[in-house]
């Protein structure tokens, strides 16, 4: 097996964990590139797997890299929750010698393409994995939005923003914002409004297959579109942001043991019982 090894190298921990696994995975695989900068040029080589090291920022960079040749993607978590990265650096020994010998599945999921176009007529495009923001900034007043799916009109935003998310992403910032869990391997997006200045303004599940015209109406001079957190661009009413499915769909390594919905329960205790408890507390007694 050939693998990409990349990780965030600014994050405490990667750079010891690459070097701790290195001998290893050399063992069981070669390392066609090794790249914990993520700044590496990946359309020239040719690789069966991309090992990432880091938390689900990294592996947000990885599939971004990638860009239009994904490759299936095994994470390993050194960060806080670890999403995506099904192994902990523990686990790799024990899980990776099966999956060098092909023994795993990959789920695919659906990616964004963010194209941005200027007043001045510069073009910018951007491939995505979670989701796309547009959010007030500095002087941090209401902004106006309009949002357009395939031409039509479906609604207007005054608030904080609004985010466009992926199935993957609606675990991330749609989720912190009031915004449903979709299941991973639907094709879908979900539209979420953050702080909305109406009672109406609710979260939106709509087709993959639509496209999606986000229109500022007003803004602040800060108002900023985040490309998953990572890219931010400046944009103003005289900007057109349009959102649509990537050609591309992201493929994520999942090894036995692993699944989703075990991952929500683990890592968002998704579904816990209320701890209610045994005994009442005692009373305080009055005297007097």
């Amino acid at each position: 097996m050939r693998i990409f090894l990349l990780g965030n190298g600014q994050r405490s921990g990667v750079p010891e964990a690459a070097e701790q696994l290195r001998p290893f995975l050399a063992r069981h695989a070669e390392i066609v590139v090794d790249d914990l900068t993520q700044t590496v040029d990946l359309s020239p080589h040719e690789a069966d797997l991309t090992l990432v090291l880091g938390g689900d920022g990294a592996i947000l960079r990885a599939a971004r890299q990638m860009g239009y040749r994904q490759l299936p993607v095994l994470g390993v978590n050194l960060g806080r929750l670890g999403f995506l990265a099904d192994l902990s650096l523990e686990q790799v020994e024990e899980k990776f010698p099966a999956v060098a010998a092909g023994d795993y599945r990959v789920t695919t999921h659906v990616m964004f393409e963010c194209v941005v176009e200027g007043p001045d007529g510069v073009v910018r495009r951007s491939l995505g994995l979670n989701e796309v923001t547009v959010h007030a900034g500095p002087p941090f007043h209401m902004i106006d939005l309009e949002l357009l799916v395939d031409g039509e009109v479906v609604s207007g935003y005054s608030g904080d923003g609004l985010i466009l998310s992926t199935p993957i992403g609606s675990t991330a910032h749609s989720l912190s914002a009031g915004g449903p869990i979709l299941g991973q391997e639907i094709e879908a997006f979900v539209v979420t409004p953050i702080c909305p200045h109406a009672l109406t303004s609710r979260p939106v599940v709509e087709s993959a297959a639509r496209e999606y015209n986000i229109v500022v109406r007003r803004a602040g001079p800060g108002t900023l579109l985040l490309i998953d957190g990572q890219e931010h661009v400046p944009v103003t009413p005289d900007h057109r942001i349009t959102f649509r499915r990537a050609a591309v769909d992201f493929r994520l390594v999942k090894v036995a043991g692993h699944s989703y919905y075990r991952t929500l329960r683990d890592k968002l205790s998704w579904g816990a019982l209320p701890n209610y408890r045994s005994e009442p507390s005692p009373r305080t007694e009055r005297t007097g």
